[in-house]
């Protein structure tokens, strides 16, 4: 086998062409959202407690009397402002739990998939950010090795995200959105 024709490469293909997935898609799918992640989750934290110290201060600190404060007597648009800050934190933990799902999947693929994980979590997640020659030194790599794996290890995380992840998720909400239908409107407007 050539160095690019390896036997993870040939699995990745077959998994791709099972799920109908376009391999090149994936690929670019999947570094996109790998090169947003940090930024993603260091902003995620900054908005969050942006929220937390304006709900604060509404009631002295008390974070469920500002909540309070907010659902009984706070201004129609000051509820819009925060259900959508609200929403927007929830949508992109949701993000978050499904890169950390697909990345549980990463870890099991059959080859590679512990170091495959080691080489992810490194580039792109951890809260550090580490030197090509930092991370040459911590994997043991030479360079032509490791890109090929950092690139299997992409394939691996496109394939883990929208062949297992992203789907179970959407089954998940058809799931909940069923089961809304038949409760009556009473229970759902509380």
């Amino acid at each position: 086998m050539s160095r690019r024709n390896t036997q993870a490469i040939n699995s990745i293909q077959r998994i791709c062409h099972i799920q109908k997935l376009a391999m090149d898609d994936i690929y670019a799918r999947a570094k996109l959202l790998l090169s947003i992640y940090r930024d993603v989750c260091w902003s995620t934290a900054v908005r969050a407690e942006d929220l937390e110290e304006n709900l604060i201060c509404y009631c002295s600190g008390d974070l469920s009397d500002a909540l309070v404060y907010l659902e009984t007597f706070a201004p129609a648009e000051k509820k819009v402002q925060f259900e959508e800050r609200v929403q927007s934190l929830f949508e992109t933990r949701w993000m978050i739990e499904l890169v950390d799902s697909a990345m549980m999947k990463v870890r099991e693929f059959p080859h590679n998939g512990n170091l495959y994980f080691e080489i992810l979590s490194r580039c792109y997640l951890d809260k550090f950010k580490y030197t090509e020659s930092d991370l040459l030194e911590l994997l043991s790599m030479e360079r032509s090795t490791y890109y090929d794996r950092k690139k299997e290890a992409i394939y691996v995380f496109g394939i883990s995200l929208w062949g297992d992840a992203l789907p179970k998720m959407m089954r998940f909400i058809e799931d909940v959105a069923d089961e809304m239908k038949d409760m009556p409107e009473e229970v759902l407007c509380g």
